[in-house]
């Protein structure tokens, strides 16, 4: 009984520190905290970022919002290709 136990904890505990892999739309840090048009740009550059054959980016906005463009360069910048 004690085995068992012993084996169901561990198994709770590898897969509680298993972490899911980020979906595209899903940026990489967490951005709780920074401005919606920071966050709006990181999304668009990092998806960029894992699929250069479709820029995703708003560009009346990134040449008029700083806080857009920022985010968008970050993101890029930051993000995986995976």
């Amino acid at each position: 009984m004690r085995l068992i136990s012993a084996f169901a904890v561990s198994a709770l505990l590898i897969t509680a520190c298993a972490s899911p892999q980020p979906d595209e739309a899903e940026p990489e840090f967490n951005l709780a905290g920074y401005p919606p048009a920071f966050q709006d740009g990181y999304a668009d550059g990092c998806n960029s970022k894992r699929q250069p054959e479709s820029i995703v980016r708003d560009e009346s906005r990134f040449k008029t919002d700083s806080i857009y463009a920022t985010g968008w360069r970050d993101g890029f910048d930051l993000c995986s290709e995976d």
